[in-house]
């Protein structure tokens, strides 16, 4: 699901797209309820089956929103 800049996914709207890889694609996106910047991943729709990718997934997200914000280390 390739989104582009200006699209609008629920209350995200697209700035840019970030990169792509096994897990989906990643986009620069404005949160506009929060009014804040942030990373939104879209996964492929196959992953809505896949009990496995949904789980890797949430830890992912929990590992992400445990962090102090601020840039990722590399």
């Amino acid at each position: 699901m390739a989104l582009s800049t200006g699209m609008r996914h629920g209350s995200y709207e697209i700035l840019s797209a970030i990169g792509a890889g096994g897990m989906g694609e990643v986009y620069r996106a404005r949160d506009t309820s929060l009014k804040r910047d942030v990373a939104l991943k879209i996964l492929p729709e196959s992953f809505a089956t896949d009990a496995e990718r949904l789980a890797r997934f949430q830890r992912e997200a929990e590992v992400l929103a445990s962090r102090p914000a601020g840039p990722l280390p590399r």
